[in-house]
């Protein structure tokens, strides 16, 4: 019982550390597909659980069944095809993109709070990075045991905080953006789970999880995931317009308590940043090996020198344009999974 429930807690800590990275936990992502569609983000944000959930499962029974380790045996079995290998190659394009992104970001944070220059934020999220991957899956987990815990913390200390330290809340509800909520939630949900399906996809074949507890896991991450999303989401409408400016949005919002607090968001964030690049370096690394037969460091060594460059493009610049375009192609993948899954 016991040994099963650390099982189910490791799967959710994993879980939530790949989705919750530079662009979640700085509140940047959140505001551009949940906070400027007005209330009905909160109605996005429970859509985009009950996809975690059900197109996790999926992934998780199909990486069992078939003995599959890296997202690209997982498109190619669901979509083997000439579009299967169109999506395998967005997809690996994405995964470097995403890594990028939180390169950048990691430059962006301490550039906002410290003022110290872009490169030094990068190249130390680069040097740690490596050193938990080199570990492979044993360090992605270790990673993720350690922050996820410390985020909830931090984000429901600062939720209570400006709970009981302001009387005036959602200073501007009403949609800043013309579109669709649903498709914006729809691109969102699309974009973390392929993401995800780079990190499940190993850990339901080379270790010995139950289907069961993996499913557990990811069940009891999607819902922490929601709420932590919910409470983010509750703090950047309250700061409507105040926090337009701010590439880390979150940080704006925490300004208004004690430098401990700042601090105290500012390394969960960093944090955060860190257990997404682990996971994204980890899950291309996987990809390579499997494609291309290249030992896992090689494959960690051509990553870094294509990410590099791509993550002087800015934080902010990134995820506008980039994770909708994901997002497409995570909707067509999660499409083919459920197509193929109920086929076998």
């Amino acid at each position: 019982m016991i040994k099963n429930l650390k099982i189910i807690l490791l799967i959710a800590n994993v879980f939530i550390g790949t989705i919750v990275g530079a662009g979640l936990a700085s509140g940047q992502e959140i505001f551009q597909f949940f906070s400027s569609y007005g209330y009905n983000s909160f109605f996005g944000l429970a859509l985009c659980t009950i996809i975690y959930i059900m197109i996790g499962f999926v992934i998780l029974t199909l990486g069992k069944k078939f003995k599959l380790h890296s997202y690209n045996d997982i498109i190619s079995i669901v979509s083997p095809g000439i579009l299967g290998k169109v999506i395998n190659l967005l997809t690996s394009f994405f995964m470097v993109m995403s890594c990028s992104i939180i390169l950048a970001g990691s430059g962006s944070l301490l550039n906002q709070y410290f003022n110290l220059p872009k490169w030094i934020g990068i190249l130390l999220m680069i040097v740690i990075s490596v050193i938990i991957t080199l570990k492979n899956t044993e360090g992605l987990i270790k990673v993720n045991s350690l922050i996820v815990p410390l985020l909830i913390v931090v984000i429901v200390t600062i939720f209570s905080l400006y709970l009981f330290s302001y009387k005036t809340f959602l200073y501007n509800p009403l949609p800043l953006k013309k579109g669709s909520w649903l498709l914006s939630s729809l691109l969102y949900g699309g974009f973390n789970i392929l993401c995800c399906s780079g990190v499940l996809v190993p850990l339901s074949s080379e270790r010995d999880f139950s289907l069961k507890n993996l499913f557990l896991g990811v069940c009891l991450g999607s819902i922490i995931l929601t709420i932590i999303s919910g409470m983010i989401n509750f703090l950047l409408i309250s700061n409507i317009p105040y926090i337009f400016k701010y590439e880390i949005p979150l940080l704006y919002v925490a300004s208004g308590f004690s430098k401990v607090i700042q601090i105290a968001l500012l390394l969960i964030i960093w944090c955060e940043m860190l257990s997404t690049a682990v996971s994204d370096i980890y899950s291309i690394a996987k990809s390579l090996e499997s494609l291309f037969k290249f030992s896992y460091f090689k494959s960690l060594i051509i990553i870094l020198i294509i990410v590099l460059p791509v993550s002087q493009v800015g934080f902010k610049n990134l995820i506008t344009y980039l994770y909708p375009a994901f997002g497409c192609i995570g909707i067509i993948f999660m499409i083919q999974c459920t197509y193929f899954y109920l086929k076998h």
